[in-house]
């Protein structure tokens, strides 16, 4: 399978794993699993770290390169077709951050690991 973590999805399982399902750390633990980590979940880590909103134990600079270490992420960059995908979304969702999301799972057809009941009325496949 290819995961994408939702951004609360990738800090539970480093920080408070008995948040997530069972299922969903099962999956993301087997080996035949490649997870990702979206670029637009470490800025929306960093901006909340910023703003008070989310405590780390290191700095969003160490913490998020040292955990795609730990776990064995892929780190899914911004391109334009995920951009592009993301602005003609309709308008379900409207945190920009989990837009983005979504498009890039759509595009690049992976699961999106997510709580998110917003996610639901996308074209995308998700779990939790």
């Amino acid at each position: 399978m290819r995961l994408l973590l939702d951004t609360c999805t990738f800090l539970w399982l480093t920080i408070e794993p008995k948040r997530v399902p069972k299922r969903v750390t099962e999956v993301f633990r087997d080996g035949e699993t490649a997870a990702f980590l979206s670029i637009a979940s470490a800025w929306e880590i960093a901006i909340k770290h910023k703003l008070g909103r989310l405590d780390l134990p290191l700095p969003p600079s160490r913490y998020i390169p040292e955990r795609i270490a730990q776990y064995g992420l892929d780190v899914l960059d911004i391109r334009l077709p995920h951009v592009t995908e993301a602005g003609s979304l309709p308008l379900y969702h409207n945190d920009p951050f989990d837009r983005l999301l979504i498009a890039q799972a759509g595009c690049e057809g992976l699961t999106v690991a997510t709580p998110d009941p917003s996610f639901g009325p996308y074209d995308v496949r998700t779990m939790w």
